[in-house]
């Protein structure tokens, strides 16, 4: 690459660019790497496609200073580590095995030589794996978020192309199409952004907007959409129907959406299947333990990594990987109006901190003043009358009062000496202390939280449950020539379920002076469900243009009944893989259960080397300390019950939250058996 005036890039300055790392580096990127390379282009193509406003060069040259300062951080380390190991004689004997001999020049050399070699070679190693973390964590970035954006891509394409099918039908021309899709950035997310760039380019290069569709069909991630481009561009060359084009593409693209759905779901069942033997295996490695330590081969400490370390990594390994590859949604679901509104301004935001529109209205005529306080007062009033109402709608608050509850109470049993402060007296109480320390803060904090999160989810999700119905007989009312509002209301009056009381409210509210629009906004981000956002978004654009949109319900009811359909599907498979999870724990805890009452309490009670350590802990010499073994148990399946809890919630509903009921189902089960057992 070169400049326009032929100037090599080699004394390209980059004066100015932000990046004190990337421009010192430069010259380091210049001699390592060439324009031609196939790396660097990988890397051009993927900052381009993650929407990464950086130069390739530059971006490189900030990898190679990262992967630098790392490696001479864990040089550093390294050469510290092997001046203390050898202090500390780790390598006076032979090394790799073979013996030196006694004398000679050979054997003095070795001897020398081999303290400075084992240290040099410790902070070679460590530097270099510094280095290639470093900078393959910079490189990995853009190849990460452009593999993100092409999930996205591919997951909303569908809803997308309904959008604009339906808005095709409303009489929208192709570039109005466009303009439409670049400004649904709130709905459609990744795929709003890539027609984003269309239009930018169209408006601020003045370019032809057939060559920017053809511009951006190198810089999008996903495949689908770049096919998509492909065909649009033939049907606007050729003068095809573009409508007929874009119902075409929206049966596709369903039913590529559910086939990726499918493999997506596959994959979480293989992971659950691994789960099974991945889960268990600390189990096996703690039974290994506890013979060895009868045999005097094993210490404490590996008990104590064990339950403490090796358990909650390989669950949180798990959880990390499962939340990589399950996401049910995309988007929070809500509409941002792009016209300032009145009304509008403090949407999102509730309670006695903010009065809502009113505020508006303040300053200018006293009786607003009146009412803003009047406002205040009742939003407090309603709040104390009743606060479960407000812990529904904000579920995490609940953590205001539960958690300093719970501190409160532990605080005051640990100062009272109802439970023991000492970790020796935490093993002789094993149940009783892990209840008071761990049971009850998580059962304070955990159960408030998903009880109103649960509530919540609920009702919430009561509006999609006739979603579909009540679109189709929205269409068919203004079919007869009623308009949108008209039509809301003759629904709203024939049915009885919540989203029909939803539409009562709109109806009112712009009788009462709102808009349409604004009243469909404000009633989507009441309950910011991102199928109920794209389904509020469609008519409210179709809706600007005509007032007799009855194609484009019946189009939206489609999308909605296609979204319900892959929900459903979603969740039956789901239901196996969370079967499995918590089947998985059951045997664990059953296990753990039978290991503790048929072979630890047995041998403790035949003294087969039963021993209490003088700090609690088991000596090398075969001695068991039924307390510590009780404790560490206990603990095991505690924090594999939250764990599991977790990874339930997730691969149910795609969110953590929705893992705390699993979790205190879980706790509640293990410490019911442990009150038996332990």
């Amino acid at each position: 690459m070169s400049t326009e005036t032929g100037e090599p890039q080699s004394i390209r300055k980059f004066e100015g660019a932000g990046d004190e790392l990337g421009n010192l580096f430069y010259p380091v990127y210049d001699y390592l790497f060439d324009d031609s390379d196939v790396f660097v282009q990988s890397v051009e193509t993927k900052l381009a496609e993650s929407r990464m406003p950086d130069t390739v060069e530059m971006y490189l040259s900030h990898a190679i200073a990262v992967g630098v300062l790392t490696g001479l951080a864990l040089w550093t380390l390294g050469i510290g580590l092997g001046l203390f190991l050898v202090s500390m004689g780790f390598f006076a004997g032979p090394l790799l095995g073979v013996p030196l001999p006694d004398s000679g020049v050979v054997a003095e050399f070795v001897r020398s030589a081999r303290a400075p070699f084992v240290v040099l070679l410790l902070g070679c190693v460590l530097g270099g794996l510094g280095f290639g973390a470093g900078f393959g964590t910079i490189v990995g970035i853009p190849y990460l978020r452009a593999n993100e954006r092409k999930r996205e891509i591919n997951m909303l394409l569908s809803d997308s192309v309904s959008f604009m099918y339906a808005l095709s039908l409303g009489g929208l021309n192709q570039l109005e199409l466009l303009e439409a899709m670049a400004k649904a950035d709130d709905t459609y997310g990744e795929v709003s952004r890539e027609f984003q760039a269309i239009v930018r380019e169209t408006k601020t290069l003045d370019v032809d907007y057939r060559t920017a569709i053809k511009n951006q069909m190198d810089h999008s991630p996903s495949d689908e959409f770049r096919e998509f481009l492909v065909d649009m561009l033939s049907v606007i060359h050729s003068g095809g129907n573009m409508t007929k084009f874009l119902e075409d593409k929206k049966h596709k693209y369903m039913r590529t959406a559910k086939q990726e759905q499918e493999q997506t779901l596959d994959v979480l069942e293989l992971l659950g299947e691994m789960y099974i033997t991945i889960s268990l295996f600390p189990l096996l490695l703690i039974i290994i333990l506890v013979v060895m330590n009868m045999l005097g081969n094993a210490s404490t400490m590996m008990l104590y990594i064990t339950v403490y370390a090796l358990i909650p990594t390989i669950a949180l390994a798990f959880l990390v990987l499962v939340t990589s590859i399950k996401r049910d949604e995309f988007g929070d679901g809500y509409i941002k109006p792009r016209d300032s509104s009145i009304w509008l301004d403090t949407e999102g935001r509730s309670g006695i901190t903010n009065l809502g529109f009113i505020t508006s209205f303040t300053g200018t005529y006293y009786i607003f003043d009146r009412i803003a306080a009047k406002r205040g007062l009742e939003e407090t009033v309603a709040l104390l009358r009743k606060p479960h109402v407000f812990f529904r709608d904000n579920p995490l608050y609940t953590f205001a009062l539960s958690v300093p509850a719970a501190v409160s109470l532990v605080a005051a049993a640990a100062l009272s000496g109802t439970v023991p402060t000492s970790w020796s007296g935490v093993v002789a109480r094993p149940v009783w202390s892990t209840f008071v320390y761990v049971y009850i803060p998580l059962f304070l904090t955990v159960t408030p939280m998903a009880v109103f999160h649960t509530w919540n989810q609920r009702s919430r999700r009561a509006i999609l449950g006739n979603l579909s119905d009540t679109l189709l007989k929205l269409s068919s009312v203004n079919a007869t020539g009623a308009t949108v509002l008209e039509s809301i209301k003759t629904v709203s009056e024939t049915s009885s379920d919540k989203l029909a009381e939803e539409l009562r409210i709109i109806h009112h509210k712009v009788h009462f002076g709102m808009s349409l629009k604004e009243s469909l906004i404000e009633f989507n981000n009441k309950y910011h469900m991102p199928q109920l956002a794209r389904t509020v978004k469609l008519i409210t654009k179709a809706q600007e243009a005509s007032s007799h949109i009855a194609v484009v319900l019946a189009t939206a009811a489609n999308a909605s009944e296609n979204a319900d359909d892959l929900r459903r599907e979603r969740h039956s498979r789901s239901m196996m893989q969370v079967a499995i999870v918590l089947m998985t724990y059951v045997t664990l805890l059953g296990v753990m259960a039978l290991l503790k009452v048929q072979f630890i309490d047995v041998m403790a009670d035949f003294g087969a080397g039963a021993a209490v350590g003088s700090a609690g802990g088991m000596s090398l010499g075969g001695a068991i300390d039924a307390d510590l073994l009780s404790l560490m148990f206990f603990h095991a399946v505690t924090i594999q019950a939250v764990f599991a809890g977790l990874i339930s919630g997730y691969l149910r509903e795609a969110s953590l939250r929705a893992g705390a009921k699993y979790v205190v189902v879980l706790l509640a089960l293990s410490l019911t058996v442990w009150t038996v057992v332990g």
